[in-house]
């Protein structure tokens, strides 16, 4: 699994090549538990594994307001432990997820490969989705203490409107799936890009089909950082 770096500076990146590795993916490539404790706020990179660069050009603008800054010293090394073990527990559960750990937050890919995808048109979520879902659902029961983004997003075959509702119906029927398993409403915010944001080439079959995809971005809620913090100033 990779992880993305973003508007780090030179000191983490020696940290990183000095630090020693643990046998989880997830951290394999940089440790967050000491990435937390030196970049300090930041913010961004969570919105970049998401959506790319292009910002605004579709969904209902709450990312920003979700996504918040990155939380430094040793609070953020207990917040980046945390998360670093839900992240190792999905890569577990659903092996064919793309798992990225971005700042203090978890980003999963989820398409064709991973169990998780959506035929032409459609927003279902089909027998072989729920199942993946189900796992997922799992994760978050055992990890309460965060808030979790899903984003929609749609091939470029149709009209451009037509697919950004269809990719706000994807992503509400994700969102909806997980109410349904008893999952808190409150953790939850919704968002959608239509075709705007591209990860895989159009013009192909296969590529289309990686395109019909949604997102989930996994954030420490508001319990766990002031949690973190005490505990880091005792």
């Amino acid at each position: 699994m990779k992880t993305l770096l973003n508007k780090i500076g030179l000191t983490f990146l020696a940290l990183v090549l000095t630090a020693s590795l643990t046998n989880c993916k997830a951290v394999q490539n940089a440790n967050n538990k000491q990435k937390g404790a030196v970049i300090g706020a930041t913010g961004g990179a969570i919105l970049g594994a998401i959506i790319g660069n292009n910002i605004g050009k579709g969904g209902n603008g709450e990312l920003g307001a979700v996504i918040g800054g990155v939380v430094g010293g040793t609070a953020g090394v207990l917040i980046g432990n945390k998360m670093d073990k839900q992240a190792q527990k999905i890569e577990e559960e659903i092996p064919g997820a793309e798992v990225e750990r971005v700042d203090d937050g978890i980003v999963i890919t989820f398409d064709e490969g991973s169990g998780v995808y959506f035929d032409t048109n459609k927003y279902n979520i089909n027998a072989a989705s729920q199942t993946t879902l189900n796992k997922l659902v799992g994760v978050f029961k055992e990890y309460p203490d965060t808030n979790i983004l899903v984003v929609g997003h749609t091939d470029s075959s149709g009209d451009a409107n037509y697919n950004m509702t269809l990719s706000k119906n994807r992503a509400y029927a994700v969102t909806g799936y997980f109410k349904n398993k008893g999952l808190s409403s409150g953790r939850f915010t919704t968002n959608w890009f239509g075709e705007n944001q591209p990860k895989h080439d159009n013009s192909t079959v296969a590529g289309r089909a990686k395109n019909r995809r949604v997102n989930i971005a996994i954030l420490p809620n508001e319990k766990m950082v002031n949690e973190a913090k005490a505990k880091a100033n005792n």
